[in-house]
């Protein structure tokens, strides 16, 4: 039987289950909007294909519930920095949105424990959402018999993605998989030598979800995720490999990365400019958007080590303590849950459905796979996007990323510190 790893929150037990489409029917998705008023709905979906996914939400929420009014409180950042940083003070402050966007996943114990979102358990059983999300995702977000968030799609987080031109032009088979990190390597070294930007990337947050795309390959599902509970020892051999890895890879990449964002990184694939990106499926929709077809002009699979893994994470959205408008949060929270909030968004977006009863014939060839892939491969919680780690542990990687990316790259010293930073988040 096939094992899933996900860290254990609380004492939350995993089961496991897969992702399968059929077509029952619809959530309950609508309502009267009796109660009206604004709702401010608080992300950082601000441009390119996460505004797309947003406004297909927006579209449903205003047919759900014509009486509430949107109100779009993004705030512009990649993988959401600048607005949890403002969140954070709204939230300090008593001024909360009515509803804002979280990782499912880790990502959610500081505001758990700081009191400052509400249980939502009892929209599960309102919504009938219990019986339609998958048992491994259920447990993902149980925290001590309660549930914090809802989530509107399933992303991955570990994709290679391609342009196949580029890879022809420099004499790289764009069908072939490398077989692991060192194979890929290669590849990119390849295409740089040829002219090209051999990968492409942005600021931090992205470099981590490089980085993030390496050590599950590397480490395998197991050790990858025994770097987040203590039973992987952040000083071995292995990660050491992982790091000289990533190292030769950030060689490879655009000089000017710490002033771009991921739109930029996947513009320069577009643009003919750079071979290779490593990105979360969001990447899929600005291909899609630029007429771009898979497997004619971008190409894509999971960067690997031998094992097939799913690098996992989940945009939510919760119910803020003091919410002003409670009952319209509330409203969002059943649009963006309901099977049309989940098809239209992930169809923008890049994403595949949450539920397990969304029909998904309309999907593209990326989506398809991806389907597939999380009912099939063994799933790891993506550090980058929230589902590793506590957002301070999160951050605390990012600085040290940050430092090593941008000055002398001393694999030792980079190590020493993931290593401390380690010991002191698992002590806290």
């Amino acid at each position: 039987m096939r094992r899933r790893y996900f860290l254990t929150l609380a004492g939350s037990g995993i089961a496991a289950a897969g992702l399968a489409a059929c077509g029952s029917d619809s959530g309950s998705g609508g309502g009267d909007g009796s109660a009206g008023g604004e709702v401010e709905v608080f992300t950082w979906w601000a441009q390119g294909s996460e505004k797309a996914g947003l406004d297909a939400l927006v579209a449903q929420f205003k047919k759900d519930y014509p009486d509430y009014t949107f109100v779009n409180g993004s705030v512009a950042g990649g993988a959401g920095s600048a607005a949890k940083d403002m969140l954070q003070s709204r939230l300090q402050a008593g001024d909360p949105p009515d509803t804002f966007q979280a990782h499912a996943g880790e990502e959610l114990s500081d505001y758990i424990a700081a009191a400052q979102i509400e249980d939502v358990s009892d929209l599960y059983e309102e919504y009938g959402l219990t019986d339609v999300f998958p048992e491994d995702l259920l447990a993902l977000l149980t925290v001590e018999d309660k549930i914090y968030s809802v989530p509107s799609n399933i992303h991955r987080s570990n994709v290679v993605w391609t342009n196949i031109a580029l890879l022809e032009a420099a004499g790289i088979d764009p069908t072939a998989v490398p077989a692991d990190v060192d194979a890929f390597i290669a590849d990119v070294q390849k295409a740089a030598d040829s002219g090209v930007t051999g990968l492409s990337i942005g600021t931090t947050w992205t470099q981590v979800n490089l980085l993030e795309a390496i050590l599950m390959a590397d480490l395998g599902s197991e050790a990858y995720n025994g770097l987040w509970t203590g039973d992987t020892d952040w000083t071995t051999p292995e990660i050491t490999t992982a790091l000289e890895q990533f190292k030769t890879l950030i060689s490879l990449t655009n000089g000017d990365r710490d002033g771009l964002d991921w739109t930029d990184a996947t513009q320069m694939q577009i643009d003919g400019t750079a071979a290779y990106n490593v990105m979360g499926d969001w990447a899929v929709a600005s291909f899609q958007q630029a007429d771009w077809t898979g497997g004619e002009d971008f190409g894509f699979y999971p960067l690997s080590g031998g094992e097939a893994i799913f690098g996992f994470l989940a945009d939510s959205f919760t119910l803020p303590v003091g919410a002003p408008n409670p009952d319209g949060a509330k409203a969002w929270l059943d649009t963006i849950s309901s099977k049309e909030g989940q098809l239209g968004f992930s169809l923008a977006k890049g994403s595949i459905p949450a539920r397990t009863d969304v029909e998904t014939d309309e999907f593209p060839d990326y989506q398809q796979t991806a389907i597939e892939s999380y009912g099939q491969d063994t799933i790891c919680p993506s550090l980058a996007h929230g589902a590793a780690t506590p957002v301070r542990w999160l951050n605390d990687i990012s600085d040290a990323t940050s430092q090593f990316t941008t000055g002398a790259s001393d694999v030792a010293g980079y190590q020493e510190q993931l290593a401390s930073i380690a010991e002191k988040n698992l002590s806290a």
